[in-house]
């Protein structure tokens, strides 16, 4: 593999390392607002392999925040857009493009018929959040998780902590009682922001993929939650 187009990460991080990085496998499950950055930051790291999961399409209201989201792009599958992004970065990163929401079933097959090196969460629905913390913790594989992004605006209060010691977020305390109710009580970490959300920032939604609201948000908070993720991601795995 050529390290011209990451000689500066080379500088950083040393031969041995990037070479390192070349050979492990990241996944990523959520390419909204926090997961595609999320997964191009991973990628521009110089990861070698990763499998990238949204079933979801580019809208109007992802321009806000959103990184595969313009108006070329709208209506066209985030996994697509995304996929076509990391492959123009690195040519040879060896992507799987899956463009579909995965729960029950197909998540633990994704799981088992591969070898991830890291499993990056970035799901906005609790259900399927849930269901793949619970079975990449009970398969013992490495993950990070992030919590909710929306309603918040200081960047200064964003975090990595374990699950067991969020707090101000009304997600990170759902999914806490979530595994509490699994029997995982801790051991995985989050990404969260400590600041209050915005209660007049929430409106019930009708008619949306596993989301029964909406929050308001602004373009950064998302991007520095997916940043925190794949800064995770490359100092741990």
């Amino acid at each position: 593999m050529s390290y011209q187009w990451n000689s500066r990460t080379k500088l950083l991080l040393g031969a041995e390392r990037l070479e390192y990085l070349a050979g492990c496998h990241v996944l990523v499950v959520g390419l909204g607002g926090v997961g595609a950055y999320a997964a191009e930051q991973i990628c521009r790291a110089g990861i070698g392999q990763m499998t990238i999961v949204d079933g979801d399409t580019v809208n109007e209201s992802n321009l806000n925040r959103q990184l595969p989201s313009l108006h070329s792009t709208i209506g066209q599958p985030k996994a697509e857009v995304v996929g076509k992004r990391l492959l123009d970065i690195n040519p040879e990163l060896k992507l799987t493009i899956l463009n579909e929401f995965l729960k029950d079933e197909r998540l633990e097959e994704v799981l088992s018929v591969n070898s991830f090196d890291f499993v990056v969460d970035a799901i906005d629905s609790l259900s399927p959040k849930v269901f793949l913390l619970y079975h990449s913790y009970q398969k013992n594989l490495k993950i990070v998780s992030s919590m909710g992004a929306g309603g918040k605006m200081d960047p200064s209060q964003v975090q990595i902590t374990d699950i067991s010691k969020t707090s101000a977020c009304a997600l990170a305390r759902v999914v806490r009682k979530r595994l509490r109710g699994k029997g995982i009580k801790k051991g995985i970490p989050v990404v969260f922001s400590t600041e209050p959300a915005n209660p007049e920032a929430v409106i019930e939604v009708e008619n949306e993929q596993n989301k029964r609201t909406t929050v308001g948000t602004v373009s950064y908070m998302p991007a520095t939650f997916g940043c925190f993720l794949a800064s995770y991601v490359i100092r741990n795995i």
